[in-house]
């Protein structure tokens, strides 16, 4: 393999890097993701959803109270003259020149189709809804500061090895350049290595570039100062124990947010069919009043209480109405079948879930003897280096090939961590390893 290939490899396996000579802030993987459901914006508006429709849900149960009406009038009249024909001719009343009205009134629904039951239902379960949807916007970006954080790691462990591996190539040069002097090696041989040097430089400059970025993607979704380097805490990606990773897809179906969000709405779309059926009903209320009126020097009334029932009937709404009704059973029909393709959905989600944990294990495993072979191949290859049985390419190739097991080995570990939380986002139990009930 060519030289510049093994260290495209080497570099851009995991495409990311870190700062150096700058004091960092330690920030554990705990602490990161319960800043970021604290700060985040995406959390914040999913909070205040989840308050609107605990808004409209109080506001649908008041239906269920009385309606009480007050109202007056004060009036000034002009000189009215009022004739009373029946008791006479010139019979006649004094002018008043005020009026006063006043009304006071009562409407208690009594029966409405159960029109009034089932619209609290319906917005009780889209209240549920709306709070299981808040909580998988809060796993989604628990999710997004996983990532970022592996990333992170990934990036100042590739760094750490970049560095170490330039300081010995580094050093190469320095000997071959005496060993050069002295018509030991050849000219081209000094160039190979320093040319390795300059490679390796320039995979760390683009390396800090990308390390950059990420650092500003994770400070920006924690709402910390831009320029806060983050160090990340190794004990996350060393201490974690994975051995209770979900193995199927059961625990998915019963605790994926959105999934219960779904269900929610579907009982809120089957309450919405029996509130467009309450329009076939008649609606009764109990009616009560109290009227004052003062006509100055004409007639006072005083006392005037009313008390009923008032019943309403549509007959209209029986032919109307049923294009309503169909609309709610087709929005509930769309909910259920929603239901049935996210179903689908997640088992294929967990599947792969499950496919690339087991991948990242696998894989650590041959990093690790990966590492082993490259090391001992690079110390045979010095070795013969040393005593002029190899030339200067096979060992920068040696050299090139242990870097990239280096790093590969050193970002396996995290590898498999991002991919098991990633298994436990999408079986639905990614908030309950953060102890969500603390937030």
């Amino acid at each position: 393999m060519k030289i510049s290939q093994l260290m495209l490899f080497g570099v851009f396996f995991i495409g990311i890097s870190s700062v150096e000579a700058q004091e960092k802030t330690s920030l554990t993987l705990d602490e990161a993701v319960k800043l970021a459901w604290e700060k985040s914006n995406e959390v914040t508006l999913a909070s205040t959803k989840v308050n609107t429709k605990k808004y409209e849900l109080q506001e649908v149960k008041n239906n269920q109270l009385p309606d009480i009406k007050v109202s007056g009038q004060y009036q000034r009249l002009t000189k009215a003259s009022i004739d009373m024909p029946n008791q006479g001719e010139g019979a006649s009343l004094a002018s008043p020149d005020r009026a006063m009205l006043g009304m006071a009134n009562l409407s208690l629904p009594l029966f409405a189709g159960f029109k009034i039951q089932n619209s609290i239902n319906a917005y009780d379960n889209l209240y549920e809804a709306e709070n299981a949807n808040a909580a998988k916007t809060k796993e989604d970006v628990a999710l997004r500061v996983i990532t970022y954080y592996t990333a992170l790691y990934k990036a100042q462990k590739t760094l750490d090895v970049l560095n170490e591996n330039q300081k010995s190539a580094k050093q190469r040069v320095t000997d071959f350049i005496e060993l050069e002097k002295n018509g030991i090696i050849p000219r081209n041989d000094l160039l190979k290595s320093q040319l390795l040097v300059s490679k390796t430089q320039l995979s760390i400059d683009e390396a800090t570039n990308n390390l950059n970025n990420i650092n500003f993607y994770l400070t920006t979704l924690l709402k910390l100062d831009p320029s806060t380097k983050l160090q990340v805490n190794e004990a996350d990606f060393f201490n974690l124990k994975t051995s209770n990773a979900p193995t199927s897809d059961a625990v998915a179906l019963q605790n994926r947010k959105d999934l219960e969000a779904i269900r929610f709405q579907q009982k809120a779309s089957e309450a919405n069919i029996k509130v467009a059926r309450a329009a076939y009903y008649p609606t009764l209320a109990l009616l009560g009043g109290y009227t004052a009126l003062d006509l100055k020097d004409i007639i006072t009334v005083k006392y005037a209480m009313n008390f009923g029932l008032g019943l309403t009937y549509d007959i209209s709404g029986i032919y109307k109405n049923s294009a309503h009704v169909r609309e709610a059973e087709s929005r509930a029909l769309e909910v259920k079948n929603t239901e049935a393709v996210m179903t689908d959905r997640i088992k294929v989600e967990v599947q792969k879930s499950i496919e690339d944990y087991d991948l990242a294990i696998n894989q650590s495993v041959v990093y690790d003897e990966a590492l082993q072979q490259a090391s001992e191949n690079y110390r045979l290859v010095k070795d013969k280096f040393d005593n002029g049985l190899a030339d200067t390419n096979d060992l920068v190739e040696a050299d090139v090939e242990q870097l990239s097991a280096k790093i590969n080995t050193a970002v396996s570990k995290a590898t498999i961590i991002q991919k098991y939380y990633e298994l436990l986002s999408v079986s639905g139990q990614l908030s309950q390893s953060f102890n969500l009930s603390k937030i």
